[in-house]
């Protein structure tokens, strides 16, 4: 099984610590290999070992000590390297010729090495290492054969001991070879798909770890083990949950004492788990806006991860989100979409829509409708420049808006045309009251604001409809505003 050198490969990089950890293992080996001299010593000095001496054991000693050594400087330098392990796995044989040449029994311990091999994970190490291990037996059985040959009397020369011997541990290489392929290709496909079920579970916790920058609270809830896991939290510890003994989770428990008391209520139904599933059933995610009496404006959601066979949600995540300056941006857009960019009045689509709702609701006993138009502003404007005719403009919107006060709305519907809602009892009293403010306005390039103005009330004509009301009160102004012009020996344009 070939293991592709890929930077993405999450596989390759399990493979190349593998190696790093498997070398240092090694290494620890060989210093431990070390001790064989003196372990065979002690053999010898006990009786069990006759056929040696203690100069073998020396010899052992020294060469493993130097081959230690030269295999830790190689890890140091090339810690993940092919020429490290092989190293390493080479040194192990080289033990196990000097103790068959020193004539220490043997025979189990030469498939010790190709073991360790399968270590790596990678079959081309472990080849590599049958290879050496064959050959290293081929040499250890050719310089011991002549010495066991002599003691036996089956074999009439140390050729044929050396054929026999050869001939039973080829037969076992070629088993452990095909052992051994078995064996890692289960280890490598084990492992990879080990990997791949951490990588899948680690990319979730990457998105789950993504969501709680994003969220103010994230909890996650399990109803089929009826946990709940809040994912903010510093230490993640599962909380057991209860749909029949319990409406609520803990998390939703803590933020309901900071929900504004007007929509309690609301936020305690949307959060209730005994009703979750029911409600998530054909969705892929319910949400609702609430406020916190501290931080503002929050959205919840509740989206579903997993649903049984039937459909039925049982994995949810439960997200907080702070959107507090998004309302306030919604706000602000919907001010500027609602009111006249000049004057800051409300504008003609905010007088559309509030008539929509009063033709609706019904007018009230008190409501009047006020219909203001400027006087001279086009002269102005020839006369002046446009910067004389806004100053107007703005001059009406700022009398208008004094003089209408707490009794209703103000609106600019175009260009000097004024209209204003308003509940108030004497209409022709806050005419009056508005001519008056208008007569001491004065500006930089205009000296007098003169307004034209007509009313009609409910008061006045009883049962009528908005427009009928808005009929007359333009009727009025226009007839203000003849007035104007004829007493004042103007010629309107």
């Amino acid at each position: 099984m070939t293991i592709q050198n890929d930077s993405n490969n999450t596989y390759y990089d399990f493979y190349k610590k593998n190696r790093i950890n498997v070398n240092i293992l090694l290494n620890k080996i060989l210093w431990f290999c070390v001790m064989t001299g003196p372990a065979i010593a002690l053999g010898i000095y006990g009786g069990i070992f006759h056929e040696t001496d203690y100069g073998v054991c020396i010899q052992i000693s020294v060469i493993m000590f130097a081959l230690s050594t030269i295999h830790f400087f190689l890890i140091q330098k090339y810690p993940d390297s092919y020429i490290s392990s092989c190293f390493a796995l080479i040194a192990i044989n080289l033990l196990l010729v000097q103790m068959s040449n020193g004539h220490v029994a043997i025979y189990i311990t030469w498939f010790f090495t190709p073991l360790l091999a399968l270590l790596f994970c990678d079959l081309k190490i472990y080849y590599f290492t049958v290879i050496i291990n064959y050959i290293m037996v081929f040499i250890a059985t050719w310089l011991t054969s002549p010495y066991f040959a002599q003691y036996r009397t089956d074999y009439d020369a140390a050729g044929s001991y050396f054929v026999h011997s050869m001939g039973g541990y080829t037969i076992e290489t070629i088993v452990m070879v095909f052992a051994g392929t078995a064996l890692g290709n289960t280890a490598i496909t084990y492992f990879r798909s080990l990997i791949d079920k951490y990588k899948s579970i680690a990319e979730h916790m990457h998105i789950l770890n993504s969501m709680t920058e994003i969220y103010t609270n994230v909890n996650l809830l399990d109803l089929s083990e009826m946990t709940e896991l809040n994912l903010t939290a510093k230490e993640l510890n599962k909380k057991d949950i209860s749909v029949h003994d319990q409406s609520h989770t803990a998390m939703v428990k803590e933020m309901s004492g900071m929900i504004m008391p007007d929509q309690y209520e609301e936020f305690m139904n949307f959060t209730n788990i005994s009703t979750l599933q029911y409600r998530l059933q054909n969705k892929k995610l319910i949400t609702a806006d609430f406020i916190n009496r501290i931080t503002g404006w929050f959205r919840a959601q509740y989206i579903v991860v997993n649903r049984d066979e039937k459909g039925i949600p049982y994995q949810i995540i439960f997200t907080v989100q702070d959107v507090e300056a998004e309302k306030r941006r919604e706000e602000h857009l919907l001010r500027i979409a609602m009111t006249d960019e000049l004057t800051r009045l409300y504008n003609r689509r905010s007088y559309d829509e509030d008539i929509a709702k009063m033709n609706g609701q019904g007018l009230s006993d008190m409501f009047a409708v006020f219909s203001v138009d400027i006087n001279g502003l086009k002269k102005a404007n020839d006369s002046k420049g446009h910067i004389a005719g806004d100053e107007l403009i703005k001059g009406a919107s700022d009398t208008l808006l004094y003089s209408v006060g707490k009794f209703g709305k103000v609106y600019r519907t175009g260009g000097d045309e004024f209209m204003a809602l308003v509940e108030i009892e004497n209409c022709n009293a806050l005419k009056e009251r508005i001519k008056q403010q208008a007569s001491v306005w004065k500006g930089q390039y205009n000296d007098f604001l003169s307004l034209s103005i007509g009313y009609a009330s409910i008061w006045q004509y009883p049962n009528a409809r908005f427009e009928e009301l808005e009929k007359q009160a333009d009727k009025m102004m226009y007839d203000d505003k003849e007035n104007y012009y004829s007493s004042n020996g103007l010629t309107r344009r």
